[in-house]
């Protein structure tokens, strides 16, 4: 399987608060974020779409969803079909696993070249700024792609779990893929057999520990995903994803037995800029840690993307030029985080 990319090898910031700590060493200070919206007026919330309506040719609930992808690019999924107790069961292992003894994470950490397994993502220089948190990395789908060194070690029942979790999740994806194209008001198979006849799927478990002076670190920094569909599951309940809408840093506030969905830079270019891909960020808790699970969806990496042709019009142009998929992952993880910067390399200049 082709490389597209490789990250600098780091320290556990788990294994650093193990030890009370009461300043945060330089090389995680983010001092000049956003600070997030604290007005007083009431935040709007991240639109919550009922799956069960959306199979059920429910037609409002198709237009809160074409509304959602269009004007926040996020919404958390409820009534969404995922087995509620292999659900538990995930976020159980996944905790667990998280917080194996370093002794025991070292034979799942990353090595050089190569992304999967503990660590971080998006480090491209020794000088760089850390994020506040220690992520798992890993290919779940198709099986082939699965890394013979991870995968097949990882303790009992957490192997079987991610087998079955993994499954239903992209069959989820390609639900939630063919209900935006009922919105979008075209074929399913232009974006289902165009680029999905086969889905790639990876896993980002993070660990998010407390930090004493949460304000100047960061747990993710802000981007977009590459991707494009991520379902991100919150194994507790500490909040910190945080998406920016209006120019403002908006929080989320997961909802009990609810998927937090959101549009990836694909899905963006495929449907020529109609469902946006929004920039979002993880923040840091003073006490409590907080551990997610997302799960990202894209199409293999020999497809070449480019706006679906029945959704470019004399009255909308094409926003983006083709790439293959592959390059556009190559140029994403050579990049670091920085916003949506790596969608605007192909956005075709007025």
């Amino acid at each position: 399987m082709s490389k597209y990319g490789t990250s600098l090898l780091v320290p556990s910031v788990h294994e650093l608060v193990k030890q009370p700590i009461t300043k945060v060493p330089d090389q995680y200070l983010h001092p000049n974020q956003d600070p997030p919206d604290i007005s007083n007026t009431t935040l709007p919330q991240v639109p919550v779409i009922d799956l069960s309506k959306l199979l059920s040719e429910d037609v409002t609930e198709l237009e809160k969803l074409d509304d959602a992808c269009k004007e926040w690019g996020f919404f958390q999924l409820i009534n969404h079909g995922v087995n509620p107790s292999m659900v538990e069961n995930v976020k159980r292992d996944v905790q667990e696993f998280l917080n194996l003894p370093m002794e025991k994470k070292k034979q799942f950490w990353q090595i050089p070249d190569e992304l999967e397994g503990f660590g971080q993502l998006f480090v491209v220089s020794e000088d760089q700024k850390l994020e506040w948190a220690d992520m798992f990395f890993i290919h779940t789908l198709p099986i082939n792609a699965r890394n013979l060194r991870l995968f097949p070690n990882f303790p009992q029942p957490l192997r079987d779990n991610i087998e079955n979790y993994s499954s239903q999740l992209k069959k989820l994806c390609l639900t939630i893929i063919e209900r935006m194209a009922m919105a979008l008001k075209i074929e399913s198979n232009e974006l289902l057999d165009y680029v999905f006849e086969d889905v790639f799927q990876t896993m980002r478990w993070t660990y998010y520990p407390p930090c004493p002076q949460p304000e100047n670190v960061i747990g993710i920094n802000p981007h977009s995903d590459a991707c494009a569909l991520t379902i991100l599951l919150q194994a507790n309940e500490t909040e910190g994803l945080q998406i920016k809408k209006d120019g403002n840093w908006i929080p989320v506030k997961p909802l009990p037995n609810a998927f937090v969905i959101n549009v990836g830079d694909i899905l963006e270019i495929l449907t020529n800029g109609i469902y946006r891909s929004i920039e979002h960020r993880a923040t840091i808790n003073k006490e409590k840690e907080r551990i997610s699970v997302a799960t990202f969806h894209r199409p293999l990496m020999n497809k070449v993307i480019g706006p679906t042709p029945s959704l470019v019009t004399s009255e909308r142009a094409a926003v983006f030029k083709r790439i293959a998929v592959e390059d556009y992952y190559k140029a994403y993880f050579s990049r670091g985080l920085k916003g949506k910067s790596c969608l605007d390399l192909i956005r075709v200049q007025k």
